[in-house]
């Protein structure tokens, strides 16, 4: 056992007046399997990034264990994946290679495939199993599930949960379910380390921010009720004291000390004011609220707005999808679901009218007005307003989107490609959110997304209840709006 000691770190980017991180303090032992959760932005990557030594930074980062990081950068991927994997394993015994990749149900017979060939589901794998084979190195693992369909993701959280340590970054609830035992959580204002899971951990930060809410009301009323008696109480001395002047007045001594005992109560009052104030502003600093999201879906004027009958799909004459038939109706949400290469994105680029070799039926109604949501982002570069003017979106309506997803005022006026993975995803989904449609597509649009955002989605389609043909892997989203399961 050893411990990974943080003391007093501050980080920000060059160029930027907005710390990433600010005199925090924490430890971690290196036993643990230790997932990280917080929103996009909040600088998960960034502290991977800070533990392998990769930017400068203000304070100290301590450790005995050298680091791992996934994903791995594989130079020359034409090169045969045994090589590779070889490479990775600096010296260890190849032929526990072998045993790793049959835990993780891949064939071994990737490895005499050029490592260019495998899916990416299959290069996570491998990438994996060697990486966790390397002598006295401690893994940090980022994002590895957003190229495994379903049934890739428990096995890799079955894996996971066999190992012995590591660092994970993950958004999906159920994986980190499945695999870790601590958690460290990067809030608005403090970093917080605890023993369970993902669940555990949200159950503890929903009695937290309840309390905190219950605290704050409670100390509203009082700063109200000290309000109104400060002012009854001053406006009593002041007119005590006025007293002392008048025709009428027998006693000034007396009517002085009354007076000046009156205002020592006020000041009194004051002081418990500002107390409660001093102790409500401790609250509510880690309160993650999300405002509601939602879509303007138009009603289509026909019950059934896209057909599919019969349909196959084949990939250099290897058929991926066949016989596969199903029918969009009004009030659909329906969930294409199959391992990596089953042919779902696919399917939603034909009812999307693009021209993907196919035989059997795709069909979408006349008239319907479509939004989409595709998997890649590279392609988001440039200016953000640019970006809003060619797609003829309303910025005003895309921005307060945006915001609502927790992004920062500051990152409109960066470059789309300076972007994390996370907010370049929730420039889509705004994007799609801003349009009015009959009919949403959308392929894996939790990628990178941060939980809260994903309830926050999960909620939209609920309340909304838009007419969806889409792909994601993420179980717990899948099983609450899904309408209808496809199996491809």
């Amino acid at each position: 056992m050893s411990l990974i000691s943080v003391s007093h770190l501050t980080f920000c980017y060059e160029g930027s007046f907005d710390n990433i991180f600010e005199d925090v303090s924490f430890q971690i032992d290196t036993d643990w399997k230790l997932g990280l959760t917080g929103r996009n932005g909040r600088g998960k990557t960034t502290f991977l990034k800070l533990l392998m030594g990769q930017y400068e930074y203000k304070g100290t980062i301590s450790h005995s264990v050298r680091f791992d990081y996934f994903p791995f950068e594989v130079s020359q991927p034409e090169r045969m994946t045994l090589d590779i994997a070889e490479e990775i394993l600096d010296g260890a015994e190849s032929w526990r290679l072998f045993r790793e990749l049959s835990l993780l149900e891949v064939d071994s017979e990737v490895l005499y495939r050029p490592f260019s060939t495998l899916s990416q589901g299959e290069r996570t794998k491998v990438l994996l199993a060697a990486l966790f084979l390397r002598e006295n190195n401690f893994l940090l693992i980022d994002e590895p599930t957003n190229h495994l369909d379903q049934h890739a993701r428990q096995v890799v959280a079955e894996y996971l949960k066999g190992k012995r340590s590591f660092i994970l970054v993950s958004h999906d609830r159920a994986f980190l379910d499945g695999c870790i035992d601590h958690i460290l959580s990067i809030n608005r204002c403090n970093i917080e380390v605890q023993r369970g899971n993902f669940s555990s951990w949200q159950e503890n930060k929903h009695r937290q921010d309840q309390f905190e809410m219950q605290e704050n009301e409670r100390l509203q009323k009082d700063i109200r009720r000290l309000s109104a008696a400060a002012r009854r109480t001053s406006g009593w001395s002041d007119r005590v004291e006025a007293s002392k002047y008048g025709e009428d007045a027998f006693d000034k001594g007396y009517i002085g000390h009354k007076s000046a005992k009156m205002m020592k109560r006020a000041k009194v009052i004051a002081r418990r004011q500002q107390e409660a104030l001093e102790q409500k502003s401790s609250l509510l600093k880690n309160l993650d609220t999300s405002e509601s999201l939602s879509l303007k879906n138009l009603d289509f004027h026909k019950k059934v707005l896209a057909q599919v009958q019969d349909l196959s799909i084949s990939y250099d004459g290897r058929p991926v999808t066949e016989h596969l038939s199903f029918t969009v109706e009004r009030g659909d949400r329906i969930a294409l679901v199959g391992k990596n290469g089953a042919g779902k994105s696919s399917v939603l680029k034909l009812l999307l009218g693009q021209d993907i070799p196919h035989t059997g039926h795709v069909a979408a109604a006349q008239g319907l007005v479509i939004s989409c949501i595709p998997q890649d982002t590279s392609y988001l570069q440039g200016d953000l307003r640019e970006y809003i003017e060619s797609q003829g979106l309303d910025e005003s309506l895309f921005k307060a989107i945006l915001r609502k997803m927790d992004f920062s005022r500051e990152q409109f006026s960066k470059g789309m490609e300076q972007l994390s993975a996370g907010q370049k995803k929730k420039v889509l989904l705004a994007q799609s959110l801003c349009q009015e449609a009959h009919l949403y597509l959308w392929d894996e649009p939790l990628n990178y997304i941060d939980i809260l955002s994903r309830i926050q989605i999960e909620e939209l389609i609920l309340n909304c209840r838009p007419t969806m043909v889409f792909v994601e892997h993420d179980a717990a989203f899948q099983s609450k709006v899904a309408t209808k399961i496809i199996p491809l």
